[in-house]
């Protein structure tokens, strides 16, 4: 029996999607725009990086390939022969935020449509946010709007350390995020509040409520912590997770990939904060994870800190950095493993506004006995999570399909 290993590279599309236009996406494409800014200068910055972008390691494992696959981007190839198996997978869900992909991943498209806010102000009906103040025991709320999570701390932090009202704000994904202070607010405190919160919008069907934490005492020393928490809409039915975790295999969720599943077939949770962190973390998971298991991470950094902020040079140092710790990685795979690098939605840093932008994703596989070759687009990111299933042996799921050509066969079904 092996083991599996699934790199989420949090809004890392490479364009294509055939629907972008219905999305307001149209000619979106998060890394061909970081490569071709970089290649022009526009994604140096001093003390951080210069130059072409390098990321010869997801290179060798077809990156290069897969964008040009997917987006007809004319990129240089950077590696003549990738040394797995590549390819890309376009979204058929109705939505472009972090719940959709990964469950689509997992094997779940989302068929429904998401309860979203309206970009006015307020944004959140009046009636929501007298229940919330009423059953939190809250002075207020501030904010109540569409914002960047570090503006609208930047905006309204010392004014909540004053009056002890949290802030309230929401994006064009189907969120509520509440930013509070760690101490004079409470981290308990904050987390309860979500939990109230998450009650009162399921009717409205929003996917998520999100805690977002704080320290500092100004605007110039508010800083966000790693104490994230998401209070997400389980699944409408089993994913993958559910699935490995009914056949006794171990499911190690890292980052925040216990919360996107609302904490359901999860068989542990391992915390970090920041993409490095992570990887450290998933390093010692890929130690720990036995015959049948599976270690399934989320690098946020990449979306939370350089797409929705349009950072072109923090985008593409991220993914150098990235691209260095790979090889430790691939080193820890043992002959029968798999391990596959996606992504759950773009987030293209060089488009208008702050929002995700809908893309294709590489879909890059390598294992230590693992063939070569291309197995194309892939007309869902189900058939992502129906490959790791027909990796580990277990049966497969409704939707999405294997692109090894079956449970226990190893070759690629193109």
């Amino acid at each position: 029996m092996s083991r599996a290993f699934l790199f989420v590279l949090d809004s890392f599309g490479i364009g294509g999607a055939p629907d972008a236009k219905a999305f307001g996406d149209e000619g979106s494409n998060t890394f061909g725009h970081i490569v071709e800014a970089c290649a022009a200068g526009r994604g140096d910055r001093a003390g951080l990086r210069s130059g072409k972008l390098l990321v010869p390691n997801m290179g060798s494992l077809g990156l290069y390939h897969s964008a040009n696959l997917a987006a007809d981007t004319p990129l240089p190839p950077q590696a003549p022969d990738p040394v797995g198996l590549w390819g890309a997978a376009e979204e058929v869900s109705n939505g472009k935020d972090t719940p959709s992909g990964h469950w689509e991943i997992a094997g779940v498209p989302v068929t429904f449509n998401w309860g979203y806010f309206p970009q006015t102000i307020p944004a959140f009906p009046d009636s929501l946010v007298a229940n919330a103040v009423a059953k939190a025991k809250l002075p207020g709320i501030l904010a109540n709007k569409h914002a960047s999570g570090t503006d609208v701390i930047d905006e309204y932090g010392e004014e909540h350390i004053r009056t002890g009202k949290p802030i309230f704000y929401t994006s064009t994904d189907s969120v509520i995020q509440i930013a509070a202070h760690e101490t004079h607010f409470g981290l308990d405190r904050l987390y309860a509040l979500c939990s109230i919160m998450r009650e009162l919008v399921d009717p409205l069907n929003i996917g998520r409520v999100i805690a977002r934490p704080f320290t500092g005492e100004t605007r110039q020393t508010f800083t966000r912590t790693g104490n994230r928490r998401d209070y997400s809409v389980p699944p409408p039915e089993p994913t993958l997770l559910d699935r490995l975790t009914a056949a006794g295999r171990m499911v190690i969720a890292i980052g925040k990939i216990g919360d996107i599943y609302a904490h359901q077939g999860i068989g542990q949770v391992r915390k970090a904060n920041g993409n490095m962190a992570l990887f450290e973390e998933t390093l010692v998971a890929m130690d720990d994870a036995q015959d049948g298991d599976l270690a399934f991470t989320n690098f946020v950094d990449f979306d939370m800190l350089y797409g929705h902020r349009r950072d072109v040079p923090g985008y593409a140092a991220a993914l150098e950095a990235f691209d260095r710790r790979l090889p430790e990685a691939l080193a820890k795979l043992r002959a029968g493993d798999l391990l596959i690098l996606t992504a759950d939605h773009g987030c293209d840093p060089t488009y208008k506004g702050t929002d995700h932008t809908r893309e294709r994703v590489p879909v890059l596989c390598f294992g230590p006995d693992l063939p070569r070759g291309s197995f194309g687009v892939r007309p869902s990111f189900a058939d992502i999570g129906e490959t790791v299933a027909a990796h580990l042996g277990i049966a497969a799921g409704p939707h999405g399909k294997s692109f090894l050509k079956g449970t226990g066969d190893r070759t690629p079904d193109a």
